[in-house]
């Protein structure tokens, strides 16, 4: 985003943070596993199931914190809407 004015901060309220990490660290268990599972020559179809839940994990994971980021800013009155509403477009196109 090439915005001429810097965009406020917008972090995770502690209680998401928690969870986001809790995930992500899950996450990042489930790419170990199919990193063994991909050095031991495990089946191509177990592999497949395994990067599929990732990416629905990652998935869930972009949606929190979109949700957050939605919230926190369709909030601010310092900010136009118009401008809020295009960030959170390009926010979304680009995490697919």
């Amino acid at each position: 985003m090439a915005h001429a004015e810097q965009s406020p901060i917008r972090s995770l309220s502690p209680q998401r943070r928690e969870d986001v990490l809790l995930r992500l660290r899950r996450i990042e268990g489930q790419v170990r596993g199919v990193q063994r599972m991909v050095e031991e020559g495990r089946d191509c179809r177990e592999i497949v199931t395994q990067v599929a839940a990732i990416k629905s994990a990652l998935a869930s994971v972009n949606s929190q914190v979109l949700q957050c980021y939605a919230s926190n800013c369709l909030g601010d009155e310092e900010q136009p809407r118009d401008r809020t509403i295009a960030e959170l477009i390009e926010l979304f196109q680009g995490s697919r």
